[in-house]
């Protein structure tokens, strides 16, 4: 018998595990996961920051489990993944969320640094979970993995010099692809979403250089920025059985801007 479409949104019995789950969209995807009825393990490089999050989250009902995570250390990130699947049990799904921007650095200008630390976390963080988590789905032949892309995977934001940035992403999205083709007939899905800008502590400056913004919402069609719980929506849609068909598909939620 077919399951009812909206109970197909539901995660009830499900453990979710998010990195950097503290802020922006980690923390309102910890929060939509949980109102799903996932147990979540939200992570991230800072425990108390996570640890302050999650009690906040949970004073809205669900379980959150905060943990550290540096998903920059591959070693860190298969302990990790050892010790909180023997102390919660197996992770039905993960949400590769860690990722950091750094913009303004003209590429013949910039240092090995500051392409390093930006690819160290939001590729190669990315894959080590990838790597850590999905293998046990593997063995059970089930699991979902959402990964955070972006719009600038698809094209070169303006004004801003961020080479190192777009390039990031745009090997999420082909890692996505990649690894959803390996291992769906494993049973694993692997799908990403890429938002637009969206209203977050990252992107707060924004609102104090009247030229960057008339470029950001200038080029977006819906004429403003997006808010977390938005991407998070996509996330949960993902992350369900809703999404039961979907796997390599990277789902613009964007504002438009990639129409022009």
């Amino acid at each position: 018998m077919t399951q009812s479409i909206m109970n197909r949104f539901r995660l009830d019995g499900r453990t979710a595990l998010v990195t950097g789950g503290a802020r922006g969209i980690g923390e309102a995807t910890s929060a939509a996961l949980a109102e799903a009825g996932a147990r979540v393990i939200l992570t991230d490089r800072d425990l108390d920051a996570a640890t302050e999050t999650a009690t906040r989250i949970s004073a809205n009902g669900g379980t959150i489990i905060p943990a550290a995570l540096e998903v920059t250390d591959s070693a860190a990130v298969n302990a990790a993944a050892r010790d909180l699947v023997a102390a919660h049990g197996p992770v039905d799904i993960l949400v590769n969320n860690a990722g950091i921007a750094r913009s303004n650095i003209p590429a013949e200008k910039m240092s090995d640094d500051e392409w390093l630390s930006v690819l160290d976390i939001n590729l190669n963080g990315l894959f080590w979970c990838c790597r850590a988590f999905g293998a046990p789905m593997l063995e059970r032949g089930a699991g979902v993995i959402v990964n955070v892309g972006s719009m600038s995977a698809e094209i070169v934001n303006r004004p801003q010099e961020q080479a190192q940035y777009n390039a990031s992403k745009a090997g999420v999205h082909q890692l996505t692809r990649s690894l959803a083709a390996e291992w769906a007939p494993r049973g694993v899905r692997v799908n990403a979403v890429a938002p637009t800008y969206i209203e977050t502590a990252m992107n707060a400056y924004v609102y104090d250089d009247p030229e960057l913004m008339r470029h950001w919402i200038g080029g977006t069609p819906m004429g403003r920025m997006g808010r977390p719980d938005e991407v998070a929506a996509v996330i949960v849609f993902l992350a369900s059985e809703a999404s039961s068909l979907m796997t390599g598909s990277i789902v613009l939620a964007d504002g438009g801007y990639t129409c022009w």
